[in-house]
């Protein structure tokens, strides 16, 4: 009788484990894929800002004060996400990195909100490479 609870108690937590496995793959693969979703997004939306501000020929003054009401309907349409900084870190997104980065998928979009404010490009390199290999988080 004491060994069926014992195969019980054991069988339990082999299964618990296998099953705790399995939730936290699908956390960390969903994670990404929402990571990289959202700094396609970005780097999309930062492409649209430059192209309207290149055909329109806007200068800086007024693409303020536009980034500004488009801010102010954004969120009040789609909610939080879209001050006027977070759409210029988008459009300086899209200025310092000619095409989506590969590393969408590993990196959020607060690593590179850190990383675009680095002007020197073999500086924000290192420290992109860097960040992937140690796995920094932004802090």
């Amino acid at each position: 009788m004491e060994k069926q609870l014992i195969d019980k108690e054991a069988i339990s937590n082999e299964l618990a484990e296998e099953i705790k496995k399995l939730v936290l793959e699908a956390r960390n693969k969903i994670s990404k894929e929402v990571n990289g979703t959202l700094v396609d997004t970005y780097w999309n939306i930062g492409k649209t800002i430059i192209e309207k501000e290149q055909s329109g020929k806007i200068k800086a003054e007024y693409g303020k004060a536009i980034l500004l009401n488009v801010s102010k309907k954004l969120t009040n349409d789609i909610g939080k996400g879209f001050s006027k900084s977070n759409l210029f870190n988008m459009r300086r997104f899209y200025l310092v990195y000619s095409k989506i980065p590969e590393a969408s998928g590993i990196l959020g979009w607060s690593h590179y909100c850190e990383l675009i404010a680095i002007k020197d490009e073999n500086k924000r390199n290192f420290y992109e490479k860097e960040t992937i290999n140690s796995k920094w988080s932004v802090r």
